[in-house]
């Protein structure tokens, strides 16, 4: 039954994105605000969904290893999966908003977070912090919108009515959580039957499961002709779990980290290095860029099982 479920999860994925994508990408040509805004936020926080359901949930009943490795383990994979799988398709380019603004915060906030974590826990107080950078990110990047609105965009984006616009984005969005609630729950269950410990859990089959959306979001939207779109859900949903849900987990119980916990964020602010001076280069991920992540995101699988 459990196989079952995990297939009906990625069917709801896969279908979810479709719309997902395609209604974003309707609004963003009717307010003639670029698609790579719309990727860092409402495609970003509505992928980032399962995320924050599985890392609130793991918080609130005290599994506090699952609530932390979901987070690093969803950030590692976006960066290094989501983008390299995109860019091993057709290559990513890197939007001028994106190189100089989101993925320098990126760094920075993942810098912050290895900070906050060094004493293995994160506070009430610092979760609160958390919680104000991303309200302060979000207004940044809204602001920024309005003065850049596209007038003279010439790229083909279907569009829909408001209304079927609107029924797109909430249909998918329903979609890819259900769709992802199913595969991390089924996928939880295969993992828990096999032994394993709820930190590997964490970091492989729950990241893996709750960044499926971001992953499938991207690949469409890339395949779409939406790279802009697809890089910005990717890092706008590793700023936001990092600082919603990490955030919002912290300020309703203090989460406790370990010093596995410390050496994966460690391993993240190197992630997020390299992909941050891949997409500087010629200001694009290039396809053998894209597989150099994808090789790496395997090696860190690897090590992750075997220590």
């Amino acid at each position: 039954m459990m196989y079952l479920l995990l297939l009906v999860g990625f069917v709801l994925l896969v279908k979810g994105a479709d719309f997902f994508v395609e209604g974003s990408s309707s609004i963003a040509k009717m307010l003639k605000i670029p698609s790579v805004v719309v990727g860092l936020t409402i495609v970003a926080m509505g992928t980032s969904a399962p995320e924050a359901a599985v890392s609130l949930t793991a918080s609130l009943s005290g599994n506090n290893d699952i609530a932390l490795s979901n987070v690093i383990g969803s950030n590692i994979f976006n960066l290094l999966v989501v983008i390299g799988a995109c860019a091993a398709l057709k290559g990513v380019d890197t939007p001028s908003d994106i190189l100089k603004r989101d993925l320098p915060i990126n760094i920075g906030i993942t810098g912050l977070l290895l900070v906050l974590i060094w004493d293995c826990k994160i506070s009430r107080i610092e979760g609160l912090l958390l919680l104000l950078g991303i309200a302060v990110y979000l207004i940044v990047v809204v602001r920024q919108a309005l003065k850049n609105r596209v007038e003279n965009d010439e790229e083909e984006i279907k569009v829909l009515s408001p209304l079927m616009s609107a029924v797109y984005i909430v249909g998918g969005l329903v979609a890819i959580v259900i769709g992802g609630d199913l595969v991390v729950d089924s996928a939880s269950g295969i993992a828990t039957a096999f032994g394993l410990s709820q930190t590997l859990i964490g970091l492989t089959i729950v990241a893996m499961g709750t960044s499926l959306p971001e992953l499938v979001t991207s690949i469409v939207a890339t395949k779409k002709g939406e790279t802009g779109l697809a890089l910005g859900n990717a890092v706008g949903s590793s700023i936001f779990n990092i600082l919603f849900i990490l955030g919002l987990s912290g300020s309703v119980s203090p989460i406790t980290g370990s010093v596995e916990a410390i050496m994966d964020t460690v391993i993240l602010l190197g992630v997020t290095i390299v992909t941050y001076l891949f997409a500087r280069s010629s200001e694009k991920t290039v396809p053998k860029e894209g597989i150099a992540c994808l090789l790496l995101y395997a090696g860190y699988m690897v090590f992750a099982i075997i220590r």
